[in-house]
């Protein structure tokens, strides 16, 4: 039992939730369920995303999006071929993707090294914030930073995040 001048803490508030997010005292859960985020990281991925055609551009940002290709594993076979029980031999899942994925792109016309990476990092913190929430699942979105990318403020850019998303009709 702890001594008595040292106060106790509420578990039930302090505790994060299935996302990790803590909860504000008195408020309630967040009723929309956070989609799982994978990252695109193949040039192939970012090839298919971008020959879709499926882009909005605003001031901060512009946004690229295509519906996810099947699962299939690194090796481009389909999956259930593999086993009857569709896992490869070394008991994966058969390449299953997340419910969404995201790339991140910054050409040298953003700046040098320093201003793309901070750009980079403030497309991810604004795509944490929104897509887990907000996006259509199913689809692979590529984010690109623009030169006002590195200098507009936060908010905005969440605006223009979610603005992007309601015009190409991929919000929830």
């Amino acid at each position: 039992m702890p001594p008595p001048d040292v106060p106790a803490v509420d578990r039930a508030v302090s505790a994060p939730d299935s996302a990790g997010v803590v909860a504000a005292p008195g408020s309630e859960p967040s009723p929309v369920p956070r989609a799982v985020v994978g990252r695109l990281k193949q040039r192939a991925d970012f090839l298919r995303v971008a020959g879709r055609r499926s882009k909005m551009a605003t001031p901060g940002l512009v946004l690229q999006v295509a519906p996810q290709p099947k699962a299939r594993d690194p090796k481009g076979r389909d999956p259930k071929a593999q086993d009857p029980k569709g896992r490869d031999p070394k008991g994966h899942d058969g390449g299953a993707l997340p419910a969404l994925r995201v790339g991140f792109t910054t050409s040298r016309k953003v700046g040098g090294a320093v201003e793309r990476n901070r750009a980079r990092r403030r497309l991810r913190a604004v795509v944490d914030m929104v897509l887990p929430t907000e996006a259509r699942l199913g689809h692979d979105y590529v984010v690109i930073g623009r030169a006002a990318t590195v200098t507009r403020p936060f908010d905005l850019l969440v605006a223009d995040l979610r603005q992007a998303l309601g015009r190409l009709g991929m919000r929830r």
